[in-house]
C-alpha cells in the first residue's frame, strides 16, 4: 500500500512556504509613529522563524520537485549513493511535515496582526481579510497549475476562513479548541495507521513503478505536459488536504492564540526563557524519535508495509519538533550571535511569499520540461545541495531589496487586494 504524500508533496501541500507572510505582511504588533500616523514596527523575531521555515520547506519540496520524494533509495535510480540516502533520510526525519506545520503556526499568529493593522486604521476586518484570502487562493491555483501542485495557498485560504468566523473567541477557548482538534485528528490517524499495520502486507504495489515513469515523462515533456500532470495531481491534493487538514487547523488556532497573547513580542524575562527551554526539551524528546520512526518507514530501513503506520506517528510528533524548532530559535536570538542569525533569516521571513514562488519557479525549470527536464535523474544530495545553495541567493537578495522596499513584489500585490488600492511601496 501506498503511503501518503507528505505534507509538502504534491499530493497534500507542498511547499507552502508563503502561509506566514500570506495572513500577515509577516508584520509585528507593537506601534510606532510616522508622521505623527501609527506605524506597525516589525517582529525581527518572527521574521527571522518565517526565514527559517522558508528553508525547511524548500528542502522538503525540492525532494518532490526533483522526482525523489516517496523512493527508497534517494533518488537517481540505481546510481543511489549512500550520501543521497543519508541526505533523503535526514530530511525526512527532521523536516518533512515540521515546517509545513511552523508556517501553519506563523500564518494564525499573522492573522492577530491583520486584526490589530485593520485596528488602527478603524476598518472593517472581514471583508479586508475575505479579499486576502480571495487574492491568496487565486495565487495558489495560479502556482498549482503552473508551477508545482502541491501548493498550500489554496488550503490556507479556505481553512482560513475558520479563524475568520472563530476570531472573537477568547485565547483560553481557541486553545482548547486547538487541542480538541488534534486530539480527534491523532486517534483517526492512529486508528488508521493501526488497520494497515495489521491488514497491509507491502504488496500489491506493482503499478507504483509504471505510474512514476509515467510521471517522469510528463514532467520531461513539454510545458503543455507539464501542466496537465499537475492537474491531473488535483485528486491527490483533495486526498491530502482532507488528511493534513485538521492539523493544519490546530495549528492556525494555536499561532492564533500565541499572536493574541503576544508570546513574541514579550520581554526576554527569566520567565519566558524557561518557558522556551521547557517547551525545546520536551519537543525534541518527543519530536526526534516520531521524526526517526517515519524515516526509518519511508527511506528504510524497515519494511514497506510499515510506510503509513510510521508516517502517522511521524506526523502525530511533528509539532513538538517544530516547538522545538520554534523555541530554541527564539531563545538563540536572544544571544548575540543568534541575534545575527535572525537578522540574515528575517529579511527572507518578510518576502516569504515571493521567495516561495520564485523557489517552485527554479525548480520548474530545473527538474521539468519547462527547463532542463531533470526529473528523477538527480540524487537526493545534488537536489538539496543546489537547494541550499540557491537558499543562500534568496538570503542575500532579500536583505538587499528589504533595504529599500517595505515589501516584496507579491506581498505588494496581495497587500494592494486585501486594501484593495496601492500599498505604500518604500519604507
Amino acid at each position: 500500500m501506498k503511503r501518503p504524500e507528505t505534507a509538502e508533496s504534491p499530493a497534500a501541500t507542498g511547499t507552502g512556504a508563503a502561509g506566514g507572510a500570506a495572513a500577515g505582511t509577516a508584520g509585528g504588533a507593537t506601534a510606532g509613529t510616522a508622521g505623527g500616523v501609527p506605524r506597525p514596527h516589525r517582529i525581527v523575531e518572527v521574521d527571522a522563524l518565517r526565514g527559517f521555515a522558508l528553508c525547511g520547506i524548500f528542502l522538503a519540496n525540492v525532494l518532490v520537485m526533483s522526482g525523489i520524494d516517496g523512493l527508497r533509495d534517494g533518488g537517481a535510480g540505481p546510481t543511489a549513493s549512500g550520501l543521497d540516502q543519508v541526505a533523503h533520510w535526514l530530511v525526512v526525519a527532521l523536516v518533512q511535515t515540521k515546517f509545513y506545520l511552523l508556517f501553519s503556526f506563523l500564518f494564525g499568529y499573522s492573522f492577530t496582526l491583520q486584526m490589530d493593522a485593520a485596528e488602527r486604521d478603524v476598518a472593517p476586518f472581514a471583508p479586508r481579510m475575505l479579499r486576502r484570502l480571495l487574492g491568496l487562493f487565486v495565487l495558489g491555483a495560479l502556482h498549482a497549475v503552473l508551477l508545482y501542485p502541491g501548493d498550500i495557498l489554496t488550503t490556507y485560504a479556505v481553512l482560513g476562513l475558520i479563524l475568520l468566523a472563530a476570531r472573537a473567541l477568547d485565547p483560553a477557548r481557541m486553545w482548547r479548541a486547538a487541542l480538541w482538534v488534534y486530539g480527534v485528528v491523532a486517534g483517526l490517524y492512529l486508528l488508521l495507521g493501526l488497520a494497515v499495520a495489521l491488514v497491509d502486507t507491502g504488496e500489491g504495489d506493482e503499478g507504483l513503478a509504471a505510474s512514476a515513469a509515467e510521471l517522469a515523462a510528463a514532467y520531461r515533456g513539454g510545458p503543455a505536459d507539464v501542466v496537465r500532470a499537475n492537474m491531473d495531481a488535483w485528486s491527490e491534493i483533495l486526498a491530502g488536504l482532507l488528511m493534513m487538514g485538521g492539523m493544519v487547523v490546530a495549528a492556525f488556532l494555536a499561532g492564533f492564540v500565541a499572536g493574541r497573547r503576544r508570546l513574541m513580542a514579550g520581554t526576554d524575562s527569566p520567565a519566558r526563557a524557561t518557558r522556551l527551554r521547557r517547551i525545546c526539551l520536551w519537543g525534541l524528546v518527543v519530536g526526534l524519535p516520531g521524526g526517526a520512526l517515519m524515516a526509518a518507514g519511508t527511506v528504510g530501513p524497515l519494511g514497506a508495509r510499515w510506510q503509513i503506520p510510521t508516517f502517522i506517528l511521524g506526523m502525530l510528533t511533528a509539532p513538538a519538533l517544530s516547538a522545538a524548532y520554534a523555541s530554541g530559535l527564539l531563545l538563540w536570538f536572544t544571544t548575540p550571535r543568534g541575534a545575527r542569525l535572525a537578522a540574515r533569516l528575517a529579511p527572507a521571513g518578510r518576502m516569504a511569499l515571493t521567495n516561495y514562488l520564485v523557489q517552485s519557479l527554479v525548480m520548474a525549470l530545473v527538474f521539468t520540461g519547462y527547463g532542463a527536464a531533470l526529473y528523477g535523474r538527480v540524487g537526493a544530495a545534488a537536489a538539496l545541495g543546489g537547494a541550499l545553495l540557491f537558499y543562500g541567493f534568496q538570503l542575500a537578495g532579500s536583505a538587499r531589496l528589504m533595504k529599500h522596499h517595505r515589501l516584496g513584489p507579491v506581498e505588494r500585490l496581495l497587500r494592494a487586494v486585501t486594501l484593495w488600492g496601492r500599498p505604500t511601496p518604500r519604507a
